[in-house]
């Protein structure tokens, strides 16, 4: 039995999970694929009827989401330095300028969420009316930082498709240049994938914030669902991350 549980405890899977589980990201990925499986298991009650279990599903979602804040408390400067370094960054006019609106959207999203935390554990109160206006802001820049985020996607996938098109289109007589352009479509290749993967995640949680701020009403087991894919796909990402793969 002692060999069974030392096996489980040093097993390559469980170091792997610790070694994600010691990042603040890897963490808040997993807290927020709970969050929002309580979003989806508490609609599923309550659309039977069970309104205290509901209730219970609720109440971890809720205080799932408050802990999570505290985890982003000063984050908005790094999307503020981000910002700046994508507007400094050589490239493409329009990614750069989508991706100088993505950060900045993140970084003001993440500014009014920090005063909302604050009045949600009363460490400053804000008037009603106020508080609700914030809230609403933190959704309209979450909103406003995802869009950025797809259209900056759909024009780095277009340049990308454009590159593989053109580097399949020439042919060379020398091995040694053949086999350079074959590393590049490979490489190209890798930004492709890790750009439709994002673009995934984007379209998926835009719609949490459009039906925060009244753009669209869809339910929150709906919500719940696509929360949950993207938690578990941006958990998938640190997870290669923490195993040095890409």
């Amino acid at each position: 039995m002692a060999s069974v549980a030392s096996q489980l405890i040093l097993h390559p899977v469980t170091s792997q999970s610790i070694r994600v589980l010691n990042t603040t990201i890897g963490r808040d990925k997993l807290y927020r694929a709970l969050q929002y499986f309580a979003r989806f298991f508490a609609w599923l009650l309550l659309s039977r009827g069970y309104k205290i279990q509901a209730a219970r599903w609720d109440a971890l979602k809720s205080h799932l989401a408050l802990g999570r804040r505290l985890l982003r408390l000063g984050k908005f400067m790094e999307s503020a330095q981000a910002a700046l370094r994508a507007l400094a960054a050589p490239g493409e006019t329009g990614e750069r300028l989508t991706m100088v609106g993505r950060n900045l959207g993140y970084a003001a999203y993440l500014f009014m969420d920090n005063i909302s935390w604050a009045n949600a554990i009363k460490f400053y109160n804000l008037q009603p009316s106020t508080a609700q206006k914030v809230n609403k802001r933190v959704m309209q820049f979450w909103f406003t930082g995802i869009a950025f985020s797809i259209a900056h996607g759909l024009l780095k996938a277009g340049r990308l498709a454009n590159e593989v098109k053109k580097l399949q289109g020439q042919t060379w007589t020398e091995k040694s240049a053949e086999a350079e352009r074959d590393l590049k479509l490979h490489d190209l290749q890798l930004a492709r994938e890790s750009v439709r993967y994002q673009f995934v995640i984007d379209l998926l949680d835009i719609w949490i914030p459009a039906t925060n701020i009244g753009l669209v009403n869809l339910n929150d087991g709906v919500l719940g669902i696509f929360g949950m894919i993207t938690s578990f796909m941006a958990l998938r990402q640190q997870w290669f991350a923490a195993a040095g793969k890409k």
